[in-house]
């Protein structure tokens, strides 16, 4: 059901765009994205607290960095409420960018430990030890 109000949400912030609506789809599309950051991760977060499962939101120095990046440029972008395509082609790119290193990003916090290699031991296997 949340996929759903946020599928529609963002499916009207694009109507409100192609009919030159910016300053409505902009504010669409800003309060959907804070509405999943303080409604539907905690909510996730207490959920599997719920059910057992670790999930916390503790960021590593990666994680942090990259979230502050995005809200600054997310900042930087709607800050005068004019768009065009160079924008959006940069938004783009920046956002490849972002998934590329987080594909290439090593946690040391979730590696998996070798037998008999202490250096490849998780925080998790120290403590079973």
């Amino acid at each position: 059901y949340i996929m759903d109000a946020i599928t529609a949400e963002h499916a009207s912030a694009l109507i409100f765009a192609i009919k030159n609506r910016m300053e409505i789809s902009l504010g669409v599309a800003m309060g959907s994205s804070t509405q999943v950051g303080v409604l539907v991760v905690p909510f996730c977060v207490i959920l599997a607290w719920t059910m057992g499962q670790p999930l916390d939101l503790n960021f590593n120095e990666f994680e942090a960095l990259v979230l502050f990046i995005s809200v600054l440029l997310a900042a930087l972008m709607v800050q005068d409420g004019t768009s065009n395509w160079l924008k959006g082609a940069m938004l783009i790119l920046v956002y490849m960018f972002i998934a590329a290193g987080f594909w290439v990003h090593k946690d040391p916090s979730l590696t998996i430990g070798v037998e008999g290699d202490p250096s490849l031991v998780t925080e998790a296997q120290a403590g079973r030890r």
